[in-house]
Formats: structure tokens, sequence, C-alpha cells
């Protein structure tokens, strides 16, 4: 049966072990959402632990299995622990999302080397250990798992302010496709999908004029919500995605295939 749903619907991520990062914040919380709809059991982690377990308990008042492990990921400890809280729930995962990140804004003029050392630590060398240390529990499981890591177009196309955030998620991109180059003999997928502007965060609050502003960039002219980017995630871990490994997938309305800008009056229609 669908947790959600009643239904007698059998989902292809039904009874799944997904492990998800920073699953309180905007992204996380669709894409466990998505994976309880299916039919996953979830192990979610933040360490704002109050926002995940009013998560954990959303989801379980609609059915879903719901494990939560508050984690501290800027540390090789919390790394360590959550790894071990992993293997005590399972032994091993299906899934790996590696979606927790930060993304504080200055210039480069304005951020220290303790800043891109912060920002590194959560963005890339959590995911590197966490992938790292899955990919261990699942080969000695003997389980063909998926990993996927959250990208951002930042790491094709830095905007100012953000540069710290831009080569960090660049190197995420690139972590992808050496895992998947290494882990595909045992069967272990690694893919990233690159979700598109989603405002919502309780961390970063954004005006409505700056929001505006942003979906005038963005070619699909809308921002990106529940129904995007955890799509895309679930395809990845789902048999249909068996022979993609190694990937990117953005789901971002068409922003990263270019900039948008007006067209002068004289020239539309014209060759």
């Amino acid at each position: 049966m669908n947790p959600t749903t009643g239904s007698a619907y059998m989902s292809e991520h039904q009874h799944q072990k997904v492990v998800i990062t920073g699953a309180a914040g905007v992204l996380g919380t669709w894409i466990s959402q998505a994976f309880a709809r299916e039919g996953a059991e979830l192990l979610l982690t933040d360490r704002r632990e109050d926002q995940v377990e009013r998560l954990a308990d959303e989801l379980r008042h609609g059915g879903a299995t719901v494990h939560v492990v508050e984690s501290d990921l800027s540390t090789d400890q919390g790394q360590i622990e959550l790894l071990a809280a992993i293997r005590q729930a399972w032994g091993s995962p299906d899934v790996l999302v590696n979606n927790a990140g930060i993304y504080p804004h200055g210039s480069v003029l304005e951020t220290s080397t303790s800043d891109v050392r912060g920002i590194f630590e959560i963005n890339v060398v959590a995911p590197f250990a966490l992938s790292r240390g899955v990919a261990e529990l699942m080969i000695e499981a003997g389980i063909h798992g998926s990993i996927v890591n959250i990208g951002s177009g930042a790491g094709l196309s830095p905007a100012t302010g953000g540069a710290a955030y831009a080569a960090s998620k660049a190197a995420l991109h690139m972590f992808t496709r050496a895992f998947a180059l290494e882990l595909a003999s045992f069967g272990i997928r690694v893919n990233t999908v690159q979700p598109g502007f989603a405002p919502g965060s309780d961390v970063s609050h954004l005006e409505d004029d700056y929001i505006e502003a942003m979906i005038r960039t963005i070619p699909l002219a809308r921002t990106s919500g529940p129904g995007d980017a955890p799509e895309a995630v679930l395809f990845l871990c789902s048999p249909r995605a068996s022979f993609v490994t190694g990937s990117t997938i953005s789901v971002d309305g068409g922003r990263t295939a270019g900039t948008l800008k007006p067209m002068p009056a004289q020239t539309l229609g014209g060759r």
C-alpha cells in the first residue's frame, strides 16, 4: 500500500532505504516527502533537530517509516556518527542523497580562508566522507545502490558574492564523476541533480523584488517547486536509471542553458 494514499499502487521505491542529509531545508523537505509518498523508509538528518523532527512526524502521520539523526556534518565526528547510525538502522541503505549545503554570501574581499574551509567542509568534505562510507556499506551488503549529489548551476557559472560556494559545487560535480567511475564495478551509481531557483528558505530570506528579478532570468519563467528536482532524484534512484551514472540532470527551467536578455522590439518576428 502507498503510505500516503492507501492505494494498492506498488512503487519502484517501495521499501527502499533512503538517507537524506539537510532534510529540514526546503529542497530536503520536498525530497523527503517525495520518497515517503513512494513508500520508502527514510533516515533524515539535519543539525536543526526541531525542524527535522517536525518533518518526520508529518511523514510518519502519513504512514512512512522515518528515522531521525541530528548531525553536524561540518565535523569529522558528525560524519562518523551519522555513518554509524545508518549502519545501526539498516546495515546499508539503498540510496544516499547528499543534499546538505550552505551558501554564505560575500565578495571575495570579504570572504576569509576560514569561511572557505567552513563551506567546503559541509558542501564537499561531508558528501565525500558520506559517499565513501555509504559505498563501503553497500559493497559489504552487496547492494547496487544509488548516490545522488545535489549540485548547483553556480558550479558551472559563478555569480558575484558566491565564489566559495561556486567552487564547492564545482568540486562536488567532479566528485560525482570520479565516484561514478570508481564505483561502477560494484553496481553503485552516482549522479548529480542540479535544482533550479527555489525561494522559501528560513535561513536566507529573499525579498519579493529579488525573487521576481530571478524569475525574469529563467526561460520557463517560474521558480522551482516540489514536483521538479525531487522527481529527478526519484528517477535516478529507480531501475529506470540503471544505465545512468556520472551524469548531471539540470532541473532549473533552462537557466543553465544561457542568460535571458530582452530582445529589441524591431527584431521580434524577424530572421
